[in-house]
């Protein structure tokens, strides 16, 4: 546990704090507390009608909502959004639309995200942008990712994501689900007034196909993970018209898709 923090600020991370556990190491055993990610089971209610319940790490849900809702094509700006209640202690976001033609969804896909993700849709326009960066403007980008997972340095077991420009991180968001990372990234933009489009999206996880279309509804052309896309991943991202980037660690990166839009990089 990060023994500088107090349990109520470990706690307004996301963190449980003072997990009794018995550590076993060198050849002996002791008992200990350590910090661990905190699950919530987040209701989602929208014009009275319950949409779908999200396990997600219990901090800052406003943005997390308006950021799925928002990529689930059911809003398309904060002003779409009559009221919003989140409350922690029921677990429930009670949402009230503007408008009052809304009809709940009955088209539900468990995504591949950690937390039992869930996509309503499964559709995204083409990106187009004249955005280029070069791989050490990516690598840099990475290691201040790497440098501001504060939630992940305390007790691990989360992914971390980020917006970013060329050169700095606009949002960061954590949580112990991917796909939930970019949700949250979007709510706060929207809270914000931050655009995505032409900006690059980061992530600690692996990029599966629900983050490559989250990506394409957010209009940013480029995604970089320090781990591996999966094959429908680069395949619908070659269809969107996105670059994925693989593996960035240290001095390396592998480019998948789209490859124009890395600096040097020899399109093939």
């Amino acid at each position: 546990m990060d023994g500088t923090k107090t349990n109520d600020e470990l706690l307004a991370k996301g963190a449980a704090p003072d997990i009794g556990c018995d550590r076993f190491s060198e050849g002996g055993w002791l008992k200990t507390s350590v910090s661990v990610p905190g699950e919530m089971a987040l209701t989602i209610y929208v014009n009275a009608q319950e949409l779908v319940t999200i396990l997600c790490t219990p901090t800052k849900l406003t943005p997390l909502v308006l950021g799925f809702l928002y990529s689930e094509g059911m809003i398309k700006s904060v002003k779409d959004v009559a009221s919003m209640r989140v409350c922690e202690e029921e677990s429930l976001a009670d949402v009230k639309l503007s408008t009052s033609d809304y009809k709940s969804p009955t088209r539900r896909t468990l995504t591949s995200g950690c937390g039992r993700g869930v996509a309503f849709t499964s559709q995204a326009q083409k990106v187009s942008s004249n955005l280029v960066v070069t791989p050490t403007e990516v690598l840099s980008l990475m290691k201040q990712l790497q440098e501001q997972s504060e939630l992940y340095r305390i007790c691990g077991g989360v992914h971390t994501s980020a917006l970013a420009d060329i050169k700095n991180l606009l949002v960061v968001a954590e949580d112990i689900g991917r796909h939930n990372t970019l949700d949250r990234i979007q709510g706060e933009c929207l809270l914000r007034g931050l655009t995505t489009k032409d900006r690059l999206l980061l992530s600690t996880g692996r990029l599966s196909s629900e983050m490559v279309l989250k990506a394409a509804k957010m209009e940013t052309p480029v995604v970089v993970s320090r781990s591996s896309p999966t094959e429908r991943a680069i395949s619908l991202a070659r269809d969107l018209g996105i670059t994925v980037v693989g593996y960035a660690r240290a001095s390396r990166l592998s480019v998948y898709s789209h490859s124009e839009r890395i600096a040097t990089v020899q399109s093939h």
